[in-house]
């Protein structure tokens, strides 16, 4: 944990170094005798402090002056280290052994300047100790802190997450994070180290469940579609149009309803299942088209047949009677039209068949010489387009069995007419 930028700050008021150094006026501070015994001056005396052979008596002085000095300037240096940032606890414990040192220290100067001076240099390192505890404690809870948010953060991702990429990718960018955190105390980082470890197995099998789940899915997904696939591709080439179409309806439901197989499975399915979808439906469209081709030709030819009908001459009721029912013949062997063309070319044929029965009860009305003979051969008329109705309707031709019915309601009424002409007679 690097040093607290805090101790600076804690003595920044430091006052300066008042102690004069001994070596600008050595006499000041002591004295050297005729046999080279150095004397410090103290309030309560003189004490002798060491001895001097080796020149002269002043020089001797002069010596232990600088040894003084030496010792002050390394007080200051402690000081300049401890405003400069040092190691607070450093300074104080080289403070605290120069201090107990200057007891017989072989030096003369103010001794009593520099113990004091000492003083305030422990106690400035012991209020910049102190806040480099509190800064240390700060950036140590602020680092609990931080640790204990990747924490809950990453219990919170174990717990509820289900992006699974991102989640993933956030629990590795905290474990890169949680690494150049700094000065959690070992307990609690192993506690909060087991939680973030926890809550990361927790999410890894969580994941790994749900995967495991989806690829289960995935191949019940699979099998499914490939049934499906198979089915469509055996209708494929059906010929029951209406039957096949509303089947491969229902193929496109329950496909839908199969959930996603692996992506490279499940497009090769879905190709086969298309290919045999549009197969079958463009089959029909073909058919479909050809068979509306024939009915709109149909629908042309029966056309025709009202334009000739409509110029039937009903002058001749008889001639009249035999033309309508040529028409009618050649109308039922045209056979279908289109669905939208039905009601109007039947409704000009009715109109036809009107007119042809009204000219025939003009006629029955002016004279009717056979009328017995017609009513007997009208029956038979009837009877005849039951039959026909009958025979058709059997044949599962419901259009053709009503048409027949038709006539013979047509031929009916020509029936109930003539029977009320001979009444009336």
């Amino acid at each position: 944990m690097p040093a607290p930028a805090t101790a600076p700050e804690a003595i920044a008021t430091l006052p300066p170094c008042t102690v004069p150094t001994a070596s600008e006026d050595p006499h000041r501070w002591g004295r050297v005798d005729a046999d080279g015994n150095i004397f410090l001056f103290t309030p309560d005396g003189e004490r002798r402090v060491g001895s001097w052979q080796a020149g002269s008596p002043e020089e001797g002085l002069a010596h232990f002056a600088r040894r003084f000095d030496d010792i002050l300037t390394e007080v200051e240096l402690l000081f300049a280290r401890l405003v400069a940032g040092g190691d607070p606890r450093s300074t104080m414990s080289s403070a605290r052994s120069i201090k107990e040192g200057l007891h017989g220290a072989s030096v003369i100067g103010d001794m009593d300047g520099l113990a004091a001076r000492i003083d305030e240099l422990i106690a400035y390192a012991d209020k910049a100790a102190g806040a480099a505890r509190s800064a240390r404690d700060a950036q140590r809870a602020e680092a609990t802190a931080r640790k204990e948010a990747l924490v809950a953060e990453a219990e919170a991702l174990a717990a509820e997450s289900t992006q699974w990429k991102q989640a993933g990718d956030r629990f590795k960018a905290i474990l890169e994070e949680w690494r150049t955190i700094r000065g959690v105390d070992r307990k609690t980082d192993e506690v909060l180290w087991r939680r973030f470890s926890k809550a990361r197995e927790a999410f890894n099998r969580r994941r790994g469940s749900h995967f495991a789940e989806l690829d289960r899915q995935r191949a019940a997904a699979k099998a499914r579609k490939e049934e499906l696939a198979a089915e469509a591709e055996a209708l494929a080439d059906s010929e029951d149009w209406s039957g096949t179409a509303a089947r491969f309806r229902e193929l496109m439901t329950e496909w839908k309803a199969a959930g996603r197989a692996h992506k490279e499975a499940d497009d090769a399915l879905w190709q086969r299942f298309r290919t045999a979808q549009d197969t079958f439906f463009q089959r029909r469209a073909a058919v479909f088209a050809e068979r509306d081709a024939e009915y709109r030709a149909n629908a042309e030819k029966k056309r025709a047949l009202l334009d000739e009908a409509e110029k039937i001459d009903l002058s001749d009721p008889d001639a009249a009677r035999a033309a309508l029912r040529s028409i009618q013949e050649r109308w039922e062997e045209i056979g279908k039209v289109p669905r939208e063309d039905i009601r109007p070319l039947d409704a000009r044929l009715r109109a036809v068949e009107e007119k042809v029965r009204e000219a025939v009860e003009r006629q029955w009305r002016r004279t009717d010489p056979e009328a017995e003979a017609r009513v007997a051969q009208f029956r038979d008329r009837v009877a005849q387009f039951e039959a026909q109705a009958a025979k058709a309707e059997a044949a599962g031709d419901k259009r053709r069995a009503e048409q027949a019915r038709a006539q013979a309601e047509q031929w009916r009424e020509w029936l109930r007419t003539a029977e009320a002409a001979i009444q009336e007679r």
